[in-house]
């Protein structure tokens, strides 16, 4: 398992999102206007999901969300 840590462009509603991928990757998308700061903090979060194996689970986003 690999994670591929990208900065994009996007609405300052959304700080970071995940995407695992077909080969069993991660893909993070960590939004490029937040301040160095926010950034890290979103990529621990995404980490977070990741290490908690979030993406497996069948709750609800918002459930798992607040978790964190």
């Amino acid at each position: 398992m690999s994670i591929f840590i990208r900065e994009m462009k996007m609405p300052l509603t959304i700080r970071a999102f995940t995407i695992p991928d077909e080969n069993g990757d991660y893909n993070i998308y960590i939004n490029n206007n937040l301040s160095d700061e926010a950034k890290q903090k979103s990529l621990k979060h995404e980490k977070k999901h990741i290490e908690n194996n979030d993406f497996s689970s069948n709750e609800l986003a918002r459930v798992i969300e607040g978790e964190y």
